[in-house]
C-alpha cells in the first residue's frame, strides 16, 4: 500500500468522524455508529500502509511520495 492510498484513508477517516459526530448531534445514532465503524476501518488501513512505509522508505522517499500523495489527492478534490 502507497503512501497515496495512507492519505486518502487517512481522509476517508476524517470525513467519517465528522458525518458521525454530525450525526450524533441530529440524534442519529445509528448512522453515527455506522460512520464510526467505517472510519475504524479507514484509520487502520491507514496505520497499517503507513507502517509498512516506515520499514520501507527513507525518510527522503517519505518526503517525494508524501509530497506527491496529497497533491494527488488535493488535485482529485
Amino acid at each position: 500500500m502507497s503512501l497515496e492510498e495512507a492519505a486518502r484513508q487517512l481522509k476517508m477517516a476524517g470525513h467519517d468522524a465528522q458525518v458521525a459526530f454530525d450525526c450524533v448531534g441530529l440524534g442519529d445514532l445509528e448512522r453515527a455508529q455506522e460512520h464510526a465503524v467505517t472510519l475504524r476501518a479507514a484509520a487502520d488501513a491507514a496505520e497499517v500502509a503507513l507502517s509498512q512505509a516506515l520499514k520501507d522508505m527513507s525518510p527522503e522517499e517519505a518526503l517525494t511520495e508524501g509530497e506527491r500523495a496529497v497533491t494527488a489527492l488535493a488535485e482529485d478534490a
